[in-house]
């Protein structure tokens, strides 16, 4: 009889190293801190220690891994959203993507923002891999501007704005502080009003988001 690691690495290295990373998160969210070791992994994957250490190099390099992880789901997330004749309405359904990413996998977002593994802290490599997940939000923010949609500014930092208000709301959500059906509602209310920051006054139109309902909806996004 196969173990976990053994299917999952007939279908490539990548993938094995995907099922490791899917197991430590879970016993992150089951068991908490304590569950999280080499060990304890190696046993309920089916693999040797030595496997892992080879993989990730310790305790530290895993949490380096899931960190890692996390931001490159968002960037996917954010790339698998369909691109539209309007801007506006593409930079919103990157914020509904992100919202539905978050609250898909809210034990990933926890490693990404919340510190879920104590003494972890990423190197400057890895910031520059999370930073890297918001691209297609200051594109789509640039474009937003040469589309006259928004007045000329920084795009990079204005999408970091937009971010702000999207981690806040989510957040909250996460932590039951917004009722699911509330939660949607208000997270559109804070995006359009954010968008309303930076039109020009020849757009005002252009301020109502698509609606959240209106995007394929995975488990819920920016």
């Amino acid at each position: 009889m196969s173990t976990l690691y053994q299917d999952a690495l007939r279908s490539g290295q990548e993938a094995a190293r995907t099922a490791v990373l899917d197991c430590a998160i879970g016993l992150l969210v089951e068991e908490g801190i304590a569950a999280l070791t080499i060990r304890r992994i190696a046993t309920e994957i089916g693999t040797s220690t030595k496997v892992l250490y080879t993989m990730f190099g310790g305790k530290d390099g895993l949490a380096d891994a899931l960190y890692r992880e996390g931001f490159a789901r968002l960037r996917r997330a954010q790339q698998q959203v369909p691109r539209t004749a309007d801007p506006l309405a593409h930079l919103t359904r990157l914020g509904t993507a992100y919202r539905e990413r978050a609250l898909a996998e809210p034990a990933y977002y926890r490693v990404m923002f919340e510190q879920a593994i104590p003494g972890y802290r990423p190197t400057a490599e890895s910031l520059a891999v999370a930073a890297s997940a918001f691209d297609a939000s200051a594109e789509a923010v640039a474009a937003c501007m040469e589309a006259g949609v928004f007045r000329p500014g920084d795009a990079h930092e204005i999408s970091k704005l937009f971010w702000a208000a999207a981690h806040g709301a989510v957040s909250l959500e996460i932590a039951g502080h917004f009722p699911p059906d509330t939660a949607a509602r208000r997270y559109e209310a804070l995006m359009t009003a954010v968008a309303q920051a930076f039109l020009t006054q020849a757009s005002p139109a252009q301020a109502s988001p698509v609606r959240p309902e209106q995007t394929t909806n995975r488990g819920r996004t920016a």
